[in-house]
């Protein structure tokens, strides 16, 4: 998968592993669901670890947790399904997650630059995006109405 960063393409060292498949040595983005049933062990291991949060989620059921991830990623099933846009807003305003937040999933290239808007720093595209057009839609407008924590 192609990821774009801080507006630009880079490569991603970043992994989600599934629930029941062994972790990587490093760089490991797992479930809540793994999170909840696995944390303590998970916190004593060596390397960087994510959180994947699904849009269902309630992001206020690991504001606690915050300062053991480096990266959370918020999972678009379905690019009509705009809950991350507020769990990005939430984790960046309210709970002032410093680290990288992530997108992943089924969202589209005309989304990116509201994203960027509310804390999204991560971008993991999809094999048939154009990274280019995705870099060049975060700058699609120059004016804004709304207040960014960007």
């Amino acid at each position: 998968m192609q990821l774009i960063k801080d507006k630009q393409l880079t490569q991603d060292s970043w992994a989600f592993i599934a629930d029941d498949a062994p972790l990587n040595a490093d760089f490991n983005i797992v479930s809540q669901t793994r999170w909840r049933r696995e944390g303590a062990d998970l916190i004593n291991r060596k390397g960087a670890l994510g959180l994947r949060l699904q849009s269902d989620a309630v992001v206020e059921e690991v504001v606690a947790d915050l300062s053991h991830f480096q990266l959370i990623e918020l999972h678009f099933p379905a690019f009509t399904d705009g809950r991350a846009f507020t769990h990005a807003r939430l984790l960046r305003s309210r709970f002032g997650f410093t680290g990288d937040i992530r997108v992943s999933g089924d969202f589209m290239r005309d989304q990116v630059f509201y994203l960027s808007r509310v804390g999204v720093s991560s971008f993991e595209l999809n094999d048939q995006e154009n990274a280019q057009e995705v870099i060049a839609a975060m700058d699609d407008f120059s004016v804004v109405y709304q207040e960014s924590v960007a």
